[in-house]
């Protein structure tokens, strides 16, 4: 993090030994390791945060994206069904398509009988 080398160190811990003397430097130490441990919590903490959010726009992302696709792939297959359906030319249910292929085998059958006369 700093780029503080072991000469530093010494430089600081004498300074705060003459400044704050032997009787309250184990105390100011802990204090300051204290402090610097609940500042390391918090960027840790606001880190993890940033990274989860990250994660799940990253997620929401994907989700949007295969809910496209499927939508894309309703479609294609509304549409071949529809091909489909029109391509078998389905006879009418309600009969009226039934009755003209019931006729139109009696109207050879007629002819059929007239020739052989």
């Amino acid at each position: 993090m700093f780029d503080i080398g072991f000469a530093e160190l010494l430089i600081i811990g004498v300074v705060a030994l003459i400044v704050i003397g032997p009787e309250r430097l184990p105390d100011a130490v802990r204090t300051a390791s204290a402090w610097l441990n609940r500042i390391r919590r918090g960027f840790n903490d606001i880190k993890q945060e940033v990274q989860q959010e990250l994660h799940n726009d990253a997620v929401m992302k994907d989700l949007r994206s295969l809910r496209d696709t499927g939508e894309e792939l309703r479609k294609e297959t509304k549409a071949l069904s529809s091909d489909f359906v029109a391509g078998l030319n389905v006879p009418d249910i309600s009969g009226t398509a039934g009755s003209t292929e019931a006729q139109e085998p009696s109207d050879t059958t007629q002819a059929d009988n007239k020739s052989g006369d």
